[in-house]
């Protein structure tokens, strides 16, 4: 259970609409709420509020503390990785993907950034009455095909229908476990002063595909979502470099959910370039004429790796010869100055802090 949700930079009244919270404004402890926005199961501080106050304090132990993407633990003499996840997405279908592809690879892609290779998913739909059975058919052919590309196997499930009006059409429900490489160590707790901080590729592209669709904004440029299973790129990064500290895929919150929450919770500085930050121009200009920041935008196929300085320059060239990181990049630093901040070097050459926003004014996109 991660708290690294997500969080948007919008204008005021967007965010305000959006969350019930106006932009900037700070919310009252999670103690202190008498109900649940929008905003606190779309990403940004309110996200953190509910897991961090509420949830993990109640179910706290080792393994859920840890707030990793999955829990790693020993059975027998091997040791073994467990996700969930669940999956809310409107539209259902957008350009480069769909609810049911989205499932599978999200799930793969948490058991992914700890080191292990998927043994089996779950799957569980909930299905508003009313739902045509051909968009279900389509929806499920589509999870046959992404389980099938990522060599994964759907072994158990369920499903329920709920009253039309009870539901948005379908919501998925995922599980997954897989098996952890032998010597792997991944986790957020592993980060160390001197890491270097690589990314795979171009941040925003899901996001900005699913805005586009949704609103019908007819951007320059064709921009698709980049859904797409990550454990074979982490599989040829671990053998570059067995050492890698940690792994995160920077989905409903963008780059910058990942490094601020990390960051906050192990006191330690982050330095990042922004010119150094991939993105697509067809994400860039949609980003500048909506005001948004590409680092706050939702991603679905890329990752986030910590790599101790000695191993980083292998890793990043394995990482660019692989079909999902040639675009990879190193983007900064771990370093202890301004412990629990991210200061961004902007174009400009001047420094920023960067933070998160309470909300997001774009729900529902994983």
């Amino acid at each position: 259970m991660s708290s690294e949700a997500s969080g948007r930079t919008y204008g005021a009244s967007e965010e305000a609409t959006a969350v019930g919270v106006p932009f900037g404004a700070c919310p009252v402890p999670f103690t202190e709420a008498t109900q649940i926005l929008l905003g606190h199961g779309s990403g940004g501080k309110l996200t953190s509020q509910l897991i961090e106050e509420l949830i993990v304090p109640a179910l706290s132990n080792p393994l859920l503390d840890r707030l990793d993407d999955q829990a790693s633990f020993e059975v027998g003499q091997g040791r073994l990785a467990f996700t969930t996840d669940s999956y809310v997405v409107t539209p259902l279908f957008f350009p480069g993907g769909d609810i049911g592809e989205l499932a599978v690879n999200g799930t793969v892609n948490d058991l992914a950034m700890g080191g292990a290779e998927p043994l089996g998913l779950s799957l569980s739909l909930i299905l508003e009455e009313g739902l045509p059975i051909a968009e279900l058919k389509r929806v499920i052919e589509s999870i046959r095909r992404a389980a099938a590309a990522a060599k994964v196997r759907i072994v158990t499930g369920d499903t329920k229908v709920v009253e039309r009006g009870k539901a948005d059409r379908l919501f998925v429900n995922t599980a997954g476990v897989g098996v952890i490489r032998p010597g792997t160590s991944l986790g957020g707790g592993n980060i160390q002063a001197g890491d270097r901080i690589l990314l795979s590729g171009t941040v925003g592209d899901h996001g900005i595909a699913i805005l586009s669709q949704r609103q019908d904004l007819g951007l320059d440029g064709e921009v698709r979502s980049d859904t797409a299973p990550l454990h074979g790129l982490v599989s040829v990064m671990l053998d570059a470099c067995p050492g890698i500290h940690a792994m995160r895929d920077p989905t409903r919150g963008g780059l910058a959910s990942i490094l601020v929450e990390l960051a906050r919770r192990r006191g330690l500085g982050i330095d990042v370039d922004v010119t150094k930050v991939p993105v697509n121009d067809a994400v860039r200009g949609a980003c500048e004429i909506l005001g948004l920041d590409p680092m706050l935008v939702a991603n679905e196929g890329k990752l986030v790796a910590f790599v101790p300085p000695e191993g980083a320059e292998a890793v990043l060239a394995v990482m660019r010869r692989h079909p999902l990181g040639e675009r990879a990049a190193d983007i900064g630093s771990v370093g202890v100055e301004h412990p629990g901040a991210v200061v961004v070097r902007t174009e400009i050459g001047g420094r920023r802090i960067l933070d998160l926003p309470f909300g997001e004014s774009l729900p529902r996109i994983c």
